[in-house]
């Protein structure tokens, strides 16, 4: 009896291997005409093997779902009413499906922001469903929230939404104070792609076909997200302007002075729009030094101190600041205060030490460029024994000036303009020519130091 329950047992087991290897061998059939039809985009042939794989082998390939995708977007661009709806409700499903069976592959923001924006592209639901299906993919993956197009198309939601009535301006500050924050993240990374491209350029070393692809990806998203923080400053301009902004916080002032979060906040948005002149930031500053004094404090004081003419006392404040600061934005800020401190006095070394500084708490930062090639043209004549040594500068002042459109492409079109500018008052080619230097390494003995390569002819 018991040989015969062992035989048995074995020939079950034999049954299941033999129908799994059937259903393994089914499914990779499956996968093969499914992946040549979505791969040609012919997402209408390719719809019935999807469906399949997805009940009957969903842990297949997670091409599965990267094609899936598209296929079910394509059915809602070309359906309407309750059919395009349906086919939504299965893109969310889907995504549901893929977190279930490739989790670490997964990334919630970006698939509830992706809902988000197909409800916009295709009209579905109202600016409010939209709002908040873009609010649930903010709070549940922000950091996977790196869409573009999804970020600018939720603030102005939330925009107009208040416009109506229909939310809070505070939530709108809020929102934008972590969107552009985001942003800036977003942008300093990429920006730190690039400037160790243009490193490379420099030093005319060719770059690897990785890197090429690198530098294309930092160009297409610094450009984008450039846009899009550009788009939102905009936006918020009309709610946010200092006579909209001084009445709205004055008349909470009193009742909320004790709300360490509201001072901190309400005292940043008035430096943010450069409302600092008014009676009430010298309130909330004076009032947040009492509840919490910090890095941020020290550089509101500095801003008062700055606007007082007690100049001194403003850059112990910056100093104190930038020292206390560990917030990489934060920093910056600080750091560029005290350089356009420091190049308004004259003072170019000190402004350029505090300008790198700047730059390297927030890579993308591309105006410290701008400004550190401007201070070298107005050193030009100090700096070489020669006219021609006098006139390099100016090559090296463009080649500055050009990387601050490549960091920051808001910033391209003034820092092409600058650098061509800049490249014209260089020496001619008759002047390389007549020194007979063409290739050679010139090197400033002034403050600015470093050198350039007169070019070859």
């Amino acid at each position: 009896m018991k040989t015969k329950f062992k035989l048995l047992f074995v020939a079950l087991i034999g049954a299941v291997s033999f129908a799994s290897a059937q259903a393994t061998e089914e499914c990779v059939t499956t996968m093969s005409i499914f992946s040549e039809h979505a791969k040609v985009k012919n997402y209408d042939a390719a719809y019935e093997p999807f469906m399949k794989l997805r009940k009957d082998c969903p842990t297949t390939s997670f091409a599965l779902y990267q094609y899936g995708e598209r296929i079910l977007k394509d059915k809602i661009e070309k359906s309407s009413g309750a059919e395009q709806k349906a086919f939504l409700t299965d893109l969310q499903k889907m995504y549901q499906e893929k977190k279930t069976h490739f989790a670490s592959k997964t990334n919630e923001g970006e698939d509830i922001s992706e809902l988000a924006l197909v409800m916009y592209e295709n009209k579905i639901g109202t600016t409010e469903e939209q709002y908040e299906m873009f609010k649930k993919a903010w709070e549940t993956d922000k950091a996977s929230f790196r869409n573009a197009k999804g970020l600018y198309v939720f603030f102005n939601h939330a925009v107009s939404l208040q416009e109506a009535g229909k939310i809070e301006l505070q939530e709108v500050f809020d929102l934008y104070d972590g969107v552009q924050g985001h942003i800036t993240e977003i942008q300093n990374n990429y920006a730190t792609d690039m400037e160790k491209i243009l490193e490379k350029n420099e030093a005319g070393t060719a770059l690897t076909p990785q890197e090429k692809q690198l530098e294309k990806a930092a160009e297409v998203n610094l450009s984008n997200y450039s846009k899009v923080s550009a788009g939102v400053n905009g936006m918020l301009g009309k709610l946010a302007d200092c006579d909209r902004l001084i009445p709205f916080y004055q008349a909470d002032f009193e009742a909320k002075k004790n709300d360490v979060a509201w001072v901190r906040g309400a005292a940043g948005r008035l430096v943010s729009k450069e409302c600092t002149d008014s009676e009430l930031f010298v309130s909330l500053v004076e009032q947040l030094n009492t509840l919490e004094p910090s890095a941020q404090t020290s550089y509101y004081l500095g801003r008062l101190a700055e606007q007082r003419g007690e100049n001194a006392k403003a850059l112990e404040y910056y100093e104190e600041s930038a020292e206390r600061q560990t917030d990489p934005a934060e920093k910056a800020k600080v750091y560029y205060r005290l350089g356009e401190n420091f190049r308004d006095k004259g003072n170019y070394p000190r402004a350029r030490t505090y300008y790198q500084k700047a730059v390297a708490s927030q890579p993308s930062m591309g105006i410290v460029y701008l400004r550190i090639a401007s201070m070298y043209v107005s050193s030009a004549n100090n700096c070489g024994n020669t006219r021609f040594e006098k006139l390099a500068v100016y090559w090296l002042a463009a080649e500055t000036a050009a990387k601050a459109g490549r960091i920051d492409p808001s910033l391209a079109d003034t820092a092409n303009k600058t650098a061509a500018s800049y490249r014209a008052s260089a020496p001619t080619r008759e002047m390389i020519f007549s020194e007979g230097n063409a290739g050679q390494r010139i090197n400033f003995t002034c403050w600015i130091g470093g050198g350039v390569t007169v070019p070859s002819l």
